[in-house]
């Protein structure tokens, strides 16, 4: 089939811009890189070293010690980002670089950065 013709899911398009990207953003053992998730119902969050190919920490919204302050899913996806903010600090990563995973930075992708932010980490 011509690639004119190609059937694509949105699963697929939301892969192609996650490409994208990670072309320009990558993980180190300094600055490794803060990985988003999103489901439909739920949101996770790794810090991942891409020169090792190794996962440092990582946490969803349904995680055991996240207090979440209000209801819904972006109070759910703000909580996140600070409970991981929190698994940073304790391994002494400051500063990390964010990859919205092909998401459009907006809502519960925004909130995980912001909590994140206000959990102590330096995009």
């Amino acid at each position: 089939m011509r690639s004119i013709h190609k059937i694509t899911t949105s699963a697929h398009q939301r892969y192609r811009r996650h490409l994208r990207v990670r072309k320009k953003v990558q993980g180190t053992p300094e600055r490794p890189r803060l990985v988003v998730f999103r489901s439909s119902k739920h949101m996770y969050a790794q810090l991942v070293d891409d020169q090792r190919g190794v996962t440092l920490a990582g946490a969803a919204d349904t995680s055991e010690g996240i207090q979440v302050e209000g209801t819904g899913k972006v109070a759910r996806s703000f909580a996140l980002g600070r409970f991981i903010a929190a698994k940073a600090k304790d391994k002494g990563i400051v500063k990390v670089v964010f990859d919205r995973g092909g998401y459009q930075y907006h809502g519960r992708v925004k909130a995980v950065a912001d909590g994140a932010r206000k959990g102590g980490l330096e995009f």
